[in-house]
């Protein structure tokens, strides 16, 4: 008879103890240690189908056939670099209610004629998903649905099967019968994605795993999870707005710059292939606190539009509330215009928001930041028709940004007619578009002067 033992877990980084503690000694995290009963009995491997162990020279490794096939969402195929890779393990994270299972259904939508998918569900049953199905527009015989919870069974019928794709909703709910635990915990959850992730890389089969996210907004189970598959997708944006962001924090196959914009909608999640129009619709004009800014995410330019609020605090300390954009970048900002500028903001609130849920994490956009928070101080619209981008420097500089041109041509091609950038700059922009206005600044001081 196997014998058990009691072992405290971790469940933010996976460390374990013999015994609880109120703090966890690797992540320094309080009440994070979560009692877990195992068993000396080792847990239950997937059957693989693989030959004797070989190995090759890079020479002899055949490129040239198909490792790539596209799933008709082009926000999504641009975010995993090109398409779905064969055999490759895709987390899909984010929110409750952001839209996980609805991306995968349309993913069933866009290959169910030319592809074999099988969709497990350990949250859902057979008729739920089918009532969502139907809203989306699937149906078809090659979308197989099955309702288990047992890892195992769940790769045997995979190996018996051979559907071209597995989507799993979700990781948290599978589990190992030889692992004592419940399941969502820290060894249920890696177990699982291990085991799926040996069917999947045997048979070549992409498997899509959904995960889900703790209280403080990070993917739900150990970390090692995020190492063990190849690709790790999050949506980004608010329950209460239309926008979702699908941005990859990991990709072993394609780049983690590139970012997919979606419009959650009555029949699902649509693409939205111009963001900068879509962002910019509803503005408001002659307001003040408002400025323009051009980022670069991946291989497009966005624009997206900075809103600053500045006023009298009614507290002891003034509050600093920033939304998209980093909060330590946005102290910093206040300080050079302080310091530098001789705009005091050391009794007034601050309250800085990117429009459209969209998070900005590119320096370039320290210029529209610090021009947003002088208009809102002074409450002096800045004019509508400019775009500003620039990062600032410690004392007072606008250092350059890459891809200049780039950004002016969209900002010209939305209309814009006014920008206001690095000096230096300048030199990267070989063609002006027509009617556009190219303002180089070298300082804070030139920059506001700029905007009037």
């Amino acid at each position: 008879m196997a014998k058990t033992k009691v072992v405290y877990v971790c469940s933010e980084c996976g460390y374990e103890a013999a015994k609880w503690m109120g703090k966890c000694p690797s992540c320094n995290n309080w009440g994070t240690l979560q009692e877990d009963i195992r068993t000396d009995s080792a847990p239950a491997r997937a059957a693989v189908y693989q030959s004797q162990a070989f190995a090759q020279t890079l020479s002899e490794i055949d490129t040239n056939k198909e490792v790539r096939f596209k799933t008709d969402i082009r926000e999504l195929d641009r975010v995993l670099g090109g398409g779905i890779v064969k055999g490759s393990v895709v987390l899909l994270s984010g929110d409750p209610g952001i839209g996980k299972s609805t991306i995968l259904l349309q993913m069933c939508r866009a290959l169910q004629d030319k592809m074999e998918v099988l969709y497990v569900s350990g949250e859902e049953s057979a008729t739920q998903i089918k009532m969502r199905a139907e809203r989306l527009g699937v149906s078809g015989n090659n979308v197989k649905i099955m309702t288990a919870t047992d890892a195992q069974a769940i790769c045997e019928y995979i190996n018996t099967s051979r559907p071209d794709i597995v989507m799993i909703d979700s990781i948290q709910t599978m589990t190992i019968s030889d692992i004592s635990s419940s399941a969502g915990s820290i060894v249920q959850v890696r177990e699982s994605t291990n085991m799926f992730l040996r069917t999947g890389k045997s048979l070549e089969i992409p498997v899509f795993i959904v995960g889900h996210v703790n209280k403080g907004g990070d993917i739900a189970g150990p970390k090692v999870m995020e190492h063990i598959v190849d690709t790790v997708l999050y949506f980004e944006g608010e329950r209460n707005q239309s926008y979702r962001i699908l941005r990859a924090i990991k990709n072993r196959f394609g780049s983690t710059n590139e970012i997919g914009v979606f419009e959650m909608r009555d029949n699902g999640l649509c693409e939205v292939e111009n963001p900068s129009a879509h962002l910019l619709t509803g503005r408001m004009t002659n307001v003040s606190g408002t400025c323009i800014t051009c980022v670069i995410e991946g291989t497009r330019p966005i624009l997206s539009e900075v809103q600053a609020l500045v006023t009298t605090t009614g507290f002891g300390n003034p509050r600093r509330t920033s939304t998209g954009f980093d909060y330590n970048r946005l102290s910093l900002i206040l300080a050079v215009l302080e310091k530098r500028m001789g705009l005091y903001f050391s009794n007034l609130d601050a309250y800085l928001n990117i429009v459209g849920g969209m998070r900005i994490d590119e320096p370039a956009a320290d210029l529209a930041v610090a021009l947003s928070l002088v208009s809102g101080i002074r409450d002096v619209p800045i004019d509508e028709k400019t775009v500003a981008f620039g990062e600032i420097g410690l004392s007072g500089e606008v250092r350059s940004v890459a891809r200049a041109a780039f950004r002016v041509n969209e900002a010209a091609r939305l209309g814009f007619n006014k920008c206001i950038l690095p000096k230096a700059s300048l030199k990267q922009i070989t063609d002006c578009p027509v009617g556009m206005e190219l303002v180089g600044v070298s300082n804070l001081k030139q920059a506001i002067a700029a905007i009037g």
